[in-house]
């Protein structure tokens, strides 16, 4: 199992780690995607070192995954070569995972008509056909998408239990069991 996370120059850093921690923490292949350069930084000046670029990605990862962050959310969106790949995965029903600004590209991609999603606050006006909802996390059929830094892990064991992984030894383990029960 493998999931392809893209993140270019401005992308949130908690969303992209998020799924990259945990789906590792579980033994899920879990590569950071980078443009051009070997070193992405994130929209809080966190500089990451990719584990691949773009040009490598092939439709072998099981998920791919669009953080938000600005304006790295923005700059994926205006790639038609990631709006293509994303489009691409969807038609071949693979997961297309998007939190906070991230599901922008996928409306781009043109695959959001009649689903059910989310996003962060304001972009759910650039989601044209969508059915907006004000929840942490959506779910509909291959396409999972989430609020903001707050869902990140919400995000990642939704991802993770789409593609069959049983997360709940994890979720005790990084104590979001305890999180969920107090909140």
């Amino acid at each position: 199992m493998k999931i392809a996370v893209l993140c270019k120059d401005g992308f949130e850093e908690l969303e992209a780690l998020g799924i990259v921690d945990m789906a590792r923490r579980v033994n899920v292949k879990c590569d950071i995607v980078g443009f051009s350069t070997s070193v992405v930084r994130g929209s809080h000046g966190i500089n990451i070192e990719a584990d691949l670029d773009f040009a490598a990605v092939t439709m072998d990862y099981d998920a791919i995954v669009i953080p938000g962050g600005m304006p790295g959310a923005r700059r994926l969106q205006e790639d038609d070569t990631v709006v293509d790949l994303v489009k691409k995965y969807y038609e071949n029903e693979k997961l297309v995972g998007a939190i906070c600004a991230g599901p922008i590209v996928l409306a781009k991609a043109g695959i959001l008509a009649g689903k059910t999603v989310t996003c962060y606050p304001g972009f759910e006006k650039e989601l044209d056909g969508a059915n907006y909802q004000e929840s942490l996390v959506m779910v509909d059929g291959n396409i999972v998408t989430a609020k903001g830094p707050a869902a990140t892990f919400a995000f990642a064991f939704a991802i993770l239990n789409k593609l069959g992984v049983d997360t709940s030894d994890l979720e005790d383990g990084v104590q979001y069991t305890y999180l969920k029960s107090n909140i």
